[in-house]
């Protein structure tokens, strides 16, 4: 009778672990899909659900050799609070833009962030810290969106340590033709709007296909 009590006692300690990880396998996967499907193709149409698991199942292979799947699972729970801190401010733009040198810089120089007191709980800071530097461009660790983003951090030379995306060579190249009259509009207001124009831009897509500006439609370099 003992050994029955307890073997139903360890089962019923059992399941609601097993309902835990399954819940976080499936917040895992969907957090991935949303990284590959717009990222994965230029046509701009979303792959489908098996591209999308196959590059998802080769990503998680490669990220949980490097982090071990606890510290994946703390990865992306730190995302949650950089996208929730950063984001209520501007856009959370995507680490892969810039290397470990350019954050670090910027997460020391909070209280004059942009001209603005940006510094949080000490805590969250180490947090969004460590999500950033294991994103970075030069992190070294297997990431889709870092090789989507190539063309921008290879043209930010050795020594230096841009904090702003839209200062790197290549993205000033990409938008060196719009009219100044286009970005100052108060629909955008600035160049480092990203999402006004790119209408993906939250989710890591940068095409052309969804390239559309306030008041004047589709750019076509």
């Amino acid at each position: 009778m003992k050994t029955t009590t307890l073997f139903l006692s360890a089962l019923l300690l059992a399941v609601p672990l097993a309902i835990v990880t399954t819940a976080d396998d499936d917040y895992e996967k969907r957090e991935m899909y949303q990284k590959y499907q717009p990222m994965n193709n230029t046509s701009g149409r979303l792959d489908d659900d098996t591209k999308a698991e196959d590059r998802y199942k080769r990503e998680k292979s490669n990220r949980c050799g490097a982090y071990g799947n606890r510290s994946m699972r703390a990865l992306q729970k730190h995302e949650a609070l950089f996208r929730n801190e950063c984001g209520s401010c501007h856009m959370a733009y995507q680490p892969e833009f810039l290397p470990k040198r350019s954050w670090k810089k910027m997460m020391a120089t909070l209280e004059d962030h942009f001209k603005t007191d940006a510094t949080m709980d000490p805590e969250d800071h180490k947090k969004i810290e460590a999500f950033l530097i294991a994103n970075a461009s030069d992190s070294g660790t297997p990431n889709s969106r870092r090789e989507a983003y190539r063309e921008i951090s290879r043209s930010i030379p050795p020594g230096s340590t841009p904090l702003s995306i839209s200062k790197t060579y290549k993205f000033k190249k990409e938008h060196r033709e719009i009219p100044i009259r286009l970005i100052r509009q108060k629909e955008v207001k600035s160049i480092a709007n990203c999402a006004a124009c790119h209408r993906k831009a939250e989710q890591g897509y940068y095409g052309e296909r969804d390239l559309i500006i306030p008041n004047y439609g589709r750019w076509d370099d």
